[in-house]
């Protein structure tokens, strides 16, 4: 007959493991000799290796008592089922691992590769990474609210990175977040957006298709309050007639034929 202690170094286990099978009824307590100590026969060791054996093999400690209980056929049907649960337990774990390297990766968190790419594309032509993160979180709401635009419209942004004033635009990025609200460059800004701006009216665009009212709100608040600059330019722009950042909302017809304006194509 066996003490605990030795039970436990046959099986190779841990005492404690053989009392936390006892209190969940995997192993049957035995009977306490004179002294008061618990005995234990080689049947007890069989068990308790079967268990340890169950558990190293992956097997939850809730599905162990009725594996040593069951028949052959029902022994099989069950380490089939408890295979298939823990291949979709891997296949979840997978899914968090993929979900972890994107959040490593900044940008691929909520964020298809289409824009990512066009990120990358804007810190080809030298746009500052400060401006990036405000451009990227910008992102991040259109691809919530309109996924379904999203191809479409990062299509349009690279064809706007192929005009020159768009570049230009883009180069003041790199250090106007900075400027104090009062420096003489921001007409310069809307100046180049207001070109825009006529290209895109003449073209029959106003901007935002797809987007609702608060969410357009909600954009244009997001880049106001990137920099007191950005405020600057609008004001300038609603100076002119022009309403909008997101949405052109209403378009000064007198700012179209003057020399702002582009020659038509």
């Amino acid at each position: 007959m066996l003490t605990i202690s030795q039970l436990a170094t046959y099986a190779g286990v841990t005492v404690r493991a053989v009392r936390h099978y006892h209190k969940i009824g995997l192993l049957p307590e035995p009977g306490r000799n004179r002294s008061g100590y618990r005995v234990y026969d080689a049947a007890a060791v069989v068990r308790l290796i079967r268990i340890r054996t169950l558990a190293d093999a992956g097997v939850p400690l809730a599905r162990v008592q009725e594996l040593l209980d069951a028949l052959p056929e029902e022994f099989a049907d069950g380490v089939r089922e408890i295979d298939k649960e823990l291949r979709a337990e891997i296949r979840r774990l997978q899914g968090t691992r993929d979900r972890l390297a994107r959040l490593a990766a900044g940008e691929h968190l909520a964020l298809p590769q289409s824009v990512v790419d066009y990120l990358d594309r804007l810190r080809g032509i030298g746009v500052g990474e400060r401006y990036i993160e405000l451009e990227r979180d910008a992102w991040i709401l259109v691809a919530a609210q309109v996924p379904h635009l999203i191809d479409s419209v990062i299509a349009e942004k690279h064809q706007q990175l192929d005009d020159p004033d768009m570049v230009k635009l883009y180069g003041f990025f790199r250090e106007a977040l900075d400027w104090p609200v009062d420096d003489p460059r921001f007409v310069e800004i809307a100046d180049l957006v207001e070109r825009m701006m006529i290209r895109a009216v003449r073209a029959g665009g106003v901007g935002a298709e797809g987007f609702d009212d608060q969410f357009v709100d909600l954009l244009d608040s997001t880049m106001v309050d990137s920099s007191p600059g950005a405020e600057r330019v609008l004001a300038i722009l609603e100076e002119r007639g022009w309403k909008g950042w997101t949405r052109i909302e209403r378009v000064p017809a007198d700012r179209l034929g003057t020399d702002h304006a582009p020659p038509p194509d």
